[in-house]
């Protein structure tokens, strides 16, 4: 079993930064590729970014390259998600994911609640 936990979120003026992070525990994290996923109202959930654990090799959606980039602490066991040049339609609730990787929501296992990212224009 793994739990995961995000923080990070809020309000920022379109242009501004900010930096997500999500905790996780659980003896088989290692094993998982971990990856961001956001839902906007009247949106599907879509794929953000992604990392694996065992070669830190990343992954990014085309809205989001060259802005955002996703990062690890394995000691922390936590992985990162800085935002930059944020716009109105980066909004969204932003979910951290476990699982075998890939830029579909069922390929991964495991679900954090989510944390609220709000730009304003």
């Amino acid at each position: 079993q793994v739990q995961l936990v995000e923080s990070g979120g809020g309000l920022v003026q379109a242009g501004g930064s900010l930096r997500l992070a999500c905790v996780a525990s659980g003896r088989t994290f290692s094993s998982y590729t971990t990856g961001w996923f956001r839902h906007a109202p009247g949106k599907e959930r879509e794929f953000v970014a992604s990392i694996s654990w065992g070669t830190g090799s990343t992954s990014y959606a085309d809205s989001v390259k060259g802005r955002f980039t996703i990062s690890r602490d394995n000691p922390k066991n936590t992985v990162y998600l800085q935002m930059n040049s944020l716009n109105p339609e980066d909004t969204a609730v932003y979910y951290c994911a476990a699982g075998y990787g890939g830029r579909m929501a069922r390929q991964y296992k495991y679900w954090g609640q989510g944390t609220q990212v709000t730009v304003s224009s």
